[in-house]
């Protein structure tokens, strides 16, 4: 399978997406000018990757700031990995970002997927 490697921009966030080393990251910022289209992408990966997924999928969000478009996306990305068994998505935000753990706590209640929440 492909890995997914797109460099982060000021506006675009960095995404790694690797099953052979087990790497599954979107990091940075996000507020793409179309959402839609800069995510389908990874909805596509994630979509191929669901058919042979690894045993366990430890995916990281460490992201400082996205937009609303964004957010929709996330959250499409996050139902698309609930039909993943295996899935931990581990929610990364700056220790005095509340805006950003509230964010990943509201996702958590929206989604079927265990959610670890941790301060850089």
């Amino acid at each position: 399978m492909d890995i997914l490697n797109l460099e982060g921009t000021e506006d675009t966030p960095k995404i790694l997406l690797d099953k052979g080393n087990g790497i599954f990251e979107i990091s940075g910022r996000s507020l793409p000018e179309d959402s839609a289209e800069f995510f389908q992408p990874v909805l596509d990966w994630i979509d191929a990757y669901s058919a042979e997924p690894n045993s366990s999928t430890e995916f990281v969000f460490k992201l400082e700031y996205f937009n609303t478009a964004s957010s929709k996306l996330i959250l499409d990305v996050l139902s698309a990995l609930e039909d993943i068994d295996g899935t931990t998505i581990h929610w990364y935000f700056h220790e005095d970002d509340e805006d950003m753990e509230e964010a990943g706590e509201e996702f958590s209640e929206l989604v079927e997927l265990p959610f670890e929440f941790k301060t850089y």
